[in-house]
């Protein structure tokens, strides 16, 4: 998933999302239905594969129709702060928090329901309630076994800027999956020390800076490249979808705490300004609902459920096992840090 743009840019980018909402309910880069009494508009910056089982799932049990419209998570936050006049969405899925954040430190999200927020553990959720975690992944090392050995391997993220990986390491700088990273290393090192790290990331990847983990993945596993850094399902999802004999690439982790070992929260909150708010909450209720959390272990995602009483069945590193970076949610914060970073490296 890519970035939230800067902002000169991202007001053409929302300009005619603007233009059309009030008139039309199809913006440019996506279809919508109108929600009204049984029915929730989602915007979700989830995968969709993830999303429409779930989707699937809750409009079988309760009757309410979802609406869904798909696009990158910081593109949709753009969009609903442009909507404010004409707001059109009733429910916001990320893939990561900062997106959410964002939207909470503009006072866009509604207070979730109590008993909700009471089914994730706490520290995965909004400190102010606005929001909830549903599901999190962490970043790993994917690595080509006949181009790098695993001991030969960065076993800390900011060795990732060590010349001597240069021409073996690729990166995605758009996705919004690096910035969570970008951010980890702010906090630890600070920005002076974050930038002269991109800036060496940048040297190193050289021609092999990919639009989105999906292509890191990819590449590493045909032997493009030799190395990079994705969350942990993609590496999984890969697998499933091409059988054990195709798969070429391994997967590892950072040292345990190292800042590049970061666990993602993928979250959703209600809009404030949505006219559907029972309904809308009830969606967000039966995502961390047990039901909810067992299509999110049992599915395709790999994304580990944040329910303590479901786990995933993949053959991942059990949840309670991983060791990341112990930064808090409030210390991702929206991103924006991660973003003005990318910007001033020239990798946005």
């Amino acid at each position: 998933m890519n970035t939230r743009l800067p902002h000169a840019l991202r007001g053409l980018a929302v300009a005619c999302v603007i233009a059309l909402s009030a008139a039309s309910l199809t913006a440019c880069g996506g279809s919508s239905s109108s929600s009204g009494k049984g029915s929730i508009t989602l915007y979700s910056g989830q995968h969709e594969q993830t999303t429409q089982s779930l989707v699937t799932a809750f409009e079988q049990q309760t009757g309410i129709k979802v609406n869904v419209r798909y696009d990158d998570e910081d593109t949709f936050a753009d969009e609903i702060v442009a909507e404010q006049k004409h707001p059109r969405a009733d429910v916001f899925y990320t893939e990561n928090s900062p997106a959410l954040d964002y939207l909470q430190n503009k006072g866009l999200l509604a207070p979730l329901d109590k008993s909700t927020l009471a089914v994730t553990p706490s520290k995965y959720n909004s400190p102010q309630g606005d929001w909830e975690g549903i599901s999190a992944r962490v970043s790993v090392l994917i690595y080509n076994p006949s181009l790098i050995s695993a001991s030969q391997l960065p076993t800390s993220v900011m060795q990732l800027a060590d010349p001597k990986y240069k021409g073996k390491l690729a990166f995605a700088a758009g996705e919004t999956d690096f910035q969570p990273i970008v951010t980890s290393v702010a906090h630890t090192y600070g920005q002076a020390a974050a930038l002269t790290w991109l800036d060496g990331i940048k040297a190193n990847a050289g021609s092999r800076v990919y639009p989105d983990n999906e292509t890191i993945a990819d590449e590493v596993n045909r032997g493009a490249a030799a190395f990079g850094v994705v969350n942990q399902y993609y590496w999984y999802r890969m697998q499933a979808e091409l059988g054990k004999s195709a798969m070429h690439s391994q997967i590892a982790y950072f040292a345990p705490e190292d800042p590049g070992y970061v666990l993602d929260v993928s979250g959703a909150g209600v809009l404030k300004s949505s006219k559907n708010q029972a309904d809308a909450q009830k969606f967000v209720a039966f995502l961390v609902s047990k039901k909810g959390q067992q299509i999110i272990a049992q599915g395709i995602s790999y994304e580990y459920p944040l329910d303590d009483g479901v786990t995933t069945t993949a053959p991942e590193t059990p949840f309670a096992q991983l060791q990341p970076n112990p930064i808090t949610i409030p210390e991702l914060g929206d991103g924006s840090t991660a973003i003005s970073l990318l910007g001033k490296a020239g990798l946005l």
